[in-house]
């Protein structure tokens, strides 16, 4: 089992390139076996829920060049089977985008129920809904959704709570119906916009990706394209986080500054200095941070998978905080970890109330998830002392080489594998 071991208590100090976007990464490799032609995806993250994916197409027959580890080709026209294993869909969530992908294109889709992060409850009641009106017939059977349509028909959705996956699952699967659909209370997140620009890149007739209203004319067939994926503004965040909690100054570069606009307030509230450039933000912490309150909304609110990063730097600030989570109701489990590190952080419902303290100390912590991994992590990058952290196999879901772009800022941290490896770490490091 790997484990991250950490020396804390260096300010991270230099530049960061940023990759491509996970979430909008993993819908828009679902996306492409939408076409018989060749996509070209560039910018890819090259992190484990790609891999898992990238296998789950191979394995339904798509052709699957992986170039480079951030470069993919993949065509649609060998697909032979339209139902996916178990095995994949365990593993990562994001796989229910084939569902619509697939219903998309051959009008039958079987997907089992989705995996991932246990950071709540997140029903697909609104995917369902969504193609279901579009004019599939839709059941679950042992454990699976199975979608299935003659013909699939334009539909005006009204989604009855703002969901990114229904947004696109809907959007995809839509993309080739017969007429006009419209999704109201569509979500906004750059993402979507992603998945709607690669879709249009192929043919599709989609407008509106961005606000809460998306029109889609249906086409016949999609055609192939070359398309380069948004950075990730969820990696970016962590690092300007990161140099929140550590009193650092990092330049995060590869990035669309407006993704990051929630971010950056918080952070300049707390009373960071961020300044932001064409496809950079500098962001500078040199003096004891300010406490503030924080809500989570959907974009372009302050986004949930940045809230365990952002309470890292609130644990340390002066006075009270309050952290209010209003998407994901299991999203606290990284609090009793930080409270072993010495953070005064109580839960109640949805909200943490965060005595900010004037350090923390390191201790053996394990990461419950993706984001709150993440967050242990810089805890332990801004704690005195040595940080252990176990079940780093859920950040290497979403972070591509943390440990080494951490280390090219200063943190002294490593990837270690057995006691010896920790062992010799701690008699390096001292």
């Amino acid at each position: 089992m790997e484990q991250y071991v950490i020396k804390g208590g260096n300010p991270l100090v230099g530049e960061v390139e940023i990759g491509g976007a996970k979430n909008a990464a993993l819908a828009i490799l679902a996306a492409a076996i939408m076409t018989d032609e060749t996509v070209h995806i560039e910018n890819l993250p090259d992190v484990r829920d790609i891999n898992v994916l990238l296998e789950a197409i191979r394995e339904i027959g798509a052709t699957v060049d992986r170039i480079g580890p951030t470069e993919v080709k993949i065509a649609g026209a060998t697909i032979g089977n339209v139902s996916v294993e178990y095995e994949y869909i365990k593993k990562i969530r994001a796989s229910y985008y084939l569902l619509g992908a697939l219903l998309g294109k051959y009008k039958n889709a079987e997907v089992p129920l989705p995996g991932g992060c246990n950071i709540g409850s997140r029903p697909i009641d609104q995917h369902l809904k969504g193609f279901r009106a579009l004019g599939a017939s839709v059941d679950i059977i042992h454990g699976a959704v199975v979608a299935k349509a003659d013909h699939l028909t334009g539909k005006h959705i009204f989604l009855d709570m703002v969901s990114v996956g229904a947004t696109i699952n809907i959007m995809m699967a839509a993309a080739m119906a017969e007429g006009n659909t419209t999704i109201e209370n569509a979500a906004r997140e750059p993402h979507v916009v992603d998945v709607a620009n690669f879709l249009n890149s192929m043919g599709a007739n989609i407008k509106g990706a961005g606000t809460d209203v998306i029109r889609i004319k249906g086409v016949d067939k999609l055609h192939g394209t070359t398309y380069s994926i948004i950075p990730d503004q969820i990696e970016a965040g962590t690092f300007m986080c990161a140099a929140a909690a550590t009193m650092g100054d990092i330049m995060v570069k590869n990035v669309i500054p407006k993704h990051l606009e929630a971010t950056t307030a918080k952070l300049e509230e707390i009373g960071c200095q961020v300044e932001e450039f064409d496809d950079a933000v500098r962001v500078v912490a040199n003096k004891r941070l300010k406490r503030t309150n924080v809500k989570t909304m959907p974009y372009p609110g302050y986004p949930t998978d940045m809230q365990p990063q952002f309470a890292v730097a609130l644990v340390l600030a002066e006075g009270t905080s309050i952290v209010t989570e209003s998407i994901f109701e299991n999203r606290f489990k990284y609090a009793d970890e930080l409270a072993r590190m010495g953070a005064n952080i109580k839960v109640e419902g949805n909200t943490a109330i965060i005595d900010g303290v004037e350090k923390l100390t390191g201790a053996r912590v394990s990461a419950p998830d993706l984001r709150a991994g993440a967050a242990l992590v810089i805890a332990g990058l801004a704690s005195e002392g040595i940080t252990i952290v176990d079940d780093i196999v859920y950040i290497q879901r979403g972070y591509e080489r943390f440990e080494e772009k951490l280390r090219s800022l200063g943190a002294e941290i490593e990837k270690v594998s057995s006691e010896k490896e920790l062992k010799k770490f701690q008699l390096r490091v001292g």
